[in-house]
């Protein structure tokens, strides 16, 4: 299982999310990031998922 950092900002720049959690791969990484989006009402924001290792697994501007 890796680690992986869901990120949600605001358009001033400040973090209105910032949470990890554990997915065995990166499909099911940016299933999960996406899955958490919707049910914060933040898919809309911007917003980026990133393993541990750096890769981006997920982004929207």
């Amino acid at each position: 299982m890796g680690v992986y950092v869901l990120t949600v900002f605001e358009k001033d720049g400040s973090k209105a999310l910032d949470e990890s959690f554990e997915a065995a791969t990166e499909k099911e990484a940016k299933a999960k990031g996406e899955s958490i989006l919707r049910e914060k009402g933040l898919y809309e924001k911007t917003h980026r998922c990133t393993s541990t290792a750096g890769k981006l697994v997920l982004f929207q501007r």
